[in-house]
């Protein structure tokens, strides 16, 4: 299905190879059947000819033999007078006609599409013998000859016969007489035809069984090349699976025996992957470095105010103030230690984490937390899904959505994840709480970094935009909504792993 589904993508590798495969097919075999059921025509022609010339061969011999018969027979005294015989081929006498027989019964039946014609060509002569085939009717000459031989003219073509038939004919001239001095040559054309729907029935048979050869082959070229391109491009859906278990944590690197072709592709593709993660480390080393830099900086200044309070007075004033200011500092400082180790850690490639643990854990301890206000928890999460990053991360952000529905809630907390239908590769994440909720313009200034909007409630404000910030680095989205439960729904969608 998937091979299928790919083929016939435009910009795919196998649908172009099968595309030029089709089309090859689809310009060769036609100009193939073409030229081979041309070819066979001629070749039909030609040994239909061989047939005509063999068969007027024998009528030019027999004719010629009555001829020399006629002139050895002893003239007859008929009152005195002596009658004169003909010593030419052509005899008007029926009798005469009939001792010409070229041995094929076709040449007797009525337009039967076998026929012979000898026809005298100077105007001293006008007799014409026919074969019996013919009864009444007359053929028509060939054009001029194409094909001059040695004391003869051959002409093969077609004509228009008997009854509307098309004719194959084969015509030669013969000149007779002119041996002895001053004897007087006389010219004859001889002509066999035969209908040509017998040669246009062998030649449409050979084009009905090539045409069914070729379609086979055209067939079989086409599966040919389908599995000519599985086989071929298999290697690259190895690939692919393997990238896909790299990104899912299940392997660390590209590994397997790959075409030469595409063995330098594996090679960048393990180099990049080893560049990736010493970039990585590199920056969760710096971020390590800077976190422990600031931590003492502002330990002293902690154990400073602890000092100054004892005091009396404006010192004791000033170190309130510079408590609440060390204070946003630290929030500040750890705001941004967390987004650098964010970013650093969803470049990795190969992170992927289970998401039904993690609403467990933190589902059981928000509960403890939050027990006095005696909150219901509905969790509807899907078995086996992936969320497509650290776990860390994971719990940064479902743990600061549920601690914020826990803490405004009234007795009710709804959570599920499932798969988005409206963006496939994500997951779709919702907390919805039975609260107060916010208008518009209040769900707008929650998602600013270090908005607090009840100073009552313990907290630094830096909660929802966290969550904001993981997701646009995760290429997800966040939002908040009125929920149905009457209080506010956060909409998460974060990417997710393929098991």
């Amino acid at each position: 299905m998937n091979f299928m589904r790919n083929a016939l993508r435009p910009n795919s590798l196998r649908f172009r190879l099968l595309a030029s495969t089709a089309l090859l097919v689809a310009i060769i075999l036609p100009i193939t059947a073409f030229a081979l059921t041309s070819y066979y025509r001629i070749a039909v022609e030609q040994t239909f000819d061989q047939r005509l010339e063999v068969h007027l061969d024998n009528l030019v011999a027999l004719s010629l033999l009555q001829a020399r018969d006629d002139e050895s027979r002893e003239p007859e005294a008929v009152t005195g007078e002596v009658k004169e015989q003909s010593t030419t081929p052509v005899e008007t006498k029926a009798a005469q006609r009939k001792e010409i027989e070229l041995g094929d019964p076709l040449f007797k039946r009525p337009f039967a599409g076998w026929y012979w014609q000898i026809r005298a060509l100077d105007s001293t002569l006008s007799n014409t013998v026919i074969s019996d085939s013919l009864l009444d009717q007359r053929l028509t000459a060939l054009p001029e000859p194409t094909d001059p031989q040695a004391g003869e003219k051959l002409k093969h073509g077609y004509i228009s016969g008997p009854e509307g038939q098309l004719l194959r004919a084969v015509e030669r001239l013969i000149i007779a007489g002119g041996e002895e001095a001053g004897e007087k040559t006389e010219r004859y054309t001889y002509m066999v035809a035969i209908t040509s729907s017998q040669l246009d029935g062998q030649v449409s048979q050979f084009r009905n069984m090539l045409f069914l050869a070729l379609g086979v082959l055209g067939l079989g070229l086409i599966l040919a090349g389908v599995m000519q391109v599985r086989y071929v491009l298999a290697p690259l859906s190895v690939i692919s699976k393997k990238l896909n278990d790299i990104r899912a944590g299940k392997a660390d690197h590209l590994r397997g025996e790959f075409p030469a072709e595409i063995e330098p592709l594996q090679v960048e593709l393990n180099a990049l992957i080893r560049s990736n993660k010493d970039i990585v480390e590199r920056a969760r080393t710096h971020v390590g470095n800077l976190a422990h830099a600031l931590k003492t900086p502002l330990s002293v200044l902690a154990n400073e105010i602890d000092k100054a309070r004892e005091g009396e007075g404006a010192a004791r004033k000033f170190a309130g103030i510079i408590d609440k200011q060390t204070k946003v500092m630290n929030d500040q400082v750890r705001h941004h230690l967390d987004r650098a180790r964010m970013a650093a850690q969803i470049s990795v490639i190969g992170s992927s984490t289970s998401v039904q643990p993690v609403t467990r854990s933190l589902s059981r301890t928000l509960q403890k937390i939050y027990r006095e206000k005696d909150i219901e928890l509905v969790c509807e999460c899907g078995e086996g899904l992936l969320f497509r990053g650290e776990q860390q991360d994971l719990e940064e952000m479902l743990g600061n959505l549920l601690d914020n529905a826990f803490k405004w809630a009234r007795g009710k907390v709804h959570l599920s994840i499932a798969k988005a239908s409206d963006k496939p590769g994500f997951l779709t994440i919702k907390v919805e709480d039975d609260g107060p909720g916010l208008s518009a313009d209040k769900r707008a200034r929650a998602m600013k970094r270090g908005q607090r909007l009840d100073e009552n409630l313990p907290g630094s404000g830096l909660g929802l935009s966290i969550v904001a910030d993981l997701a646009h680095l995760y290429n997800g989205a966040f939002l908040l909504e009125a929920s149905e439960m009457g209080g506010l729904r956060a909409k998460l969608q974060l990417p997710v792993a393929i098991a």
